[in-house]
């Protein structure tokens, strides 16, 4: 058994303990939560004989979350340009995905192990195909696999679709659903197709929403730069009709409010958009991925819109393609710096139990309680619970 004790220690659970202290076993399992003001009594000797304690500079919390990473594209690291825009970005990404398999498992296996070493505990990862089972299989995370279809062009729907499942059945056992890449990507069709699989299997979604407003264009009046990528992949788009709102508005209707869905980016969301969501009751939990959106769009979103709504907000590093490193912590780390207001404690929970929530490891992960075995992280360096550059994550359990 070991036991941690930090200036503060974050449970994500609504309690913020000074001089707190962490009990777990050899397997990281929580035995005991100490709140110094509460102990009416001494801890019993024999059952803490073995105790290694450790007394820790900075806050404990629990693993983080990583609810929007892209690990097969982890073999992309500093190959794509940064700044020029998402068309231009996904350009790239066509242009040099394909590689050797064995590269690509070798850079998703070192990519896994950073995640590891940055107390990153569970991943929901976008998967097109199934390179990354060998690597998921043998990891210590969690990985929910969200298997991602495209496919504008309505008479492809049924096609798309079925090739989705058969990816889907490689990743077996693991936690997967089949959901669409965005609102520019996937005909209503194949939406349908996706909402009908995910009500009958209970399934979560989670979909690229608003990263350029280059899709807002699109969507409200047939304008922009889609058209001329559209054309270079002679996609006949003539079918598609101006729908004078943003693309969260068009889609919000195909899906029900029987799915949990995850809006990832949000770069280009608006304040209509948000309460468009709540007129419609639907199930939306909101990823912020900061770090990629200054490298794809140099534009972060308007967080602060968010923040007022009581939504379940959780945090991304998208992929090595778009971001120099996957690190939680460094996510938090801009938006503090962007949006002073943002307390450590709030986004500890956006990164820590909201991931967790929405991936339905709660029970498990996410939150410091007795019982749990959500992995504790040491948060040391801060400035009056501030995130400074000289701020650093170490992964206690």
């Amino acid at each position: 058994m070991k036991k941690f004790t930090a200036d503060y220690v974050l449970t994500s659970n609504g309690n913020s303990i000074k001089n707190g202290s962490v009990i777990i076993d050899d397997k990281g399992k929580i035995l005991k939560v100490e709140n110094p003001e509460n102990l009416s009594e001494k801890p019993n000797q024999e059952t803490y004989a073995n105790l290694k304690a450790e007394k820790l500079s900075g806050v404990i919390c629990p693993g983080f979350i990583n609810t929007h990473c892209h690990l097969e594209l982890s073999h992309l690291k500093e190959k794509i340009p940064a700044g020029e825009g998402l068309i231009a970005f996904i350009k790239q990404v066509q242009k040099n995905r394909n590689a050797d398999e064995s590269a690509v498992i070798d850079a998703a296996a070192k990519a896994d192990e950073e995640m590891q070493q940055n107390g990153i505990v569970a991943v929901g990862d976008i998967s097109n195909s199934a390179v990354s089972v060998f690597v998921k299989t043998n990891s210590k995370l969690y990985y929910h696999n969200f298997i991602e279809v495209f496919g504008f062009d309505p008479k492809n729907a049924d096609a798309v679709f079925s090739n989705a499942l058969a990816i889907q059945e490689q990743f077996k056992p693991m936690a997967t659903s089949i959901t669409p890449h965005a609102a520019y990507s996937v005909s209503k069709e194949l939406f349908k197709l996706i909402r009908k699989e995910a009500e009958s299997k209970n399934s979560v979604l989670s979909i690229h929403n608003q990263e350029s407003d280059e899709e807002n264009k699109l969507y409200r009046y047939k304008q922009g730069s889609f058209l001329d990528f559209y054309d270079q992949l002679g996609l006949d788009i003539s079918y598609f009709k101006p729908q004078a709102r943003n693309s969260l508005q068009s889609v919000i209707p195909i899906l029900s409010n029987k799915q949990n869905v995850l809006m990832v980016h949000n770069t280009y969301t608006n304040m209509k958009d948000v309460y468009f969501t709540r007129r419609f009751d639907r199930k939306i939990s909101w990823c912020f991925c900061p770090e990629a959106n200054l490298y794809i769009e140099n534009a972060l979103p308007k967080v602060d819109l968010f923040t007022h709504h009581g939504f379940n907000i959780t945090l991304g590093t998208d992929s090595l393609a778009s971001n120099k490193s996957l690190c939680i912590l460094k996510e938090m780390r801009i938006l503090q710096e962007n949006f002073p207001f943002l307390e450590l404690e709030n986004l500890v929970e956006w990164g820590t139990i909201n991931g967790a929530k929405f991936l339905g490891i709660d029970r498990e992960k996410g939150s410091i309680e007795e019982g749990k075995t959500p992995g504790l992280n040491l948060i040391s360096g801060l400035d009056y619970l501030k995130i400074t550059p000289e701020t650093k994550v170490r992964k206690l359990a």
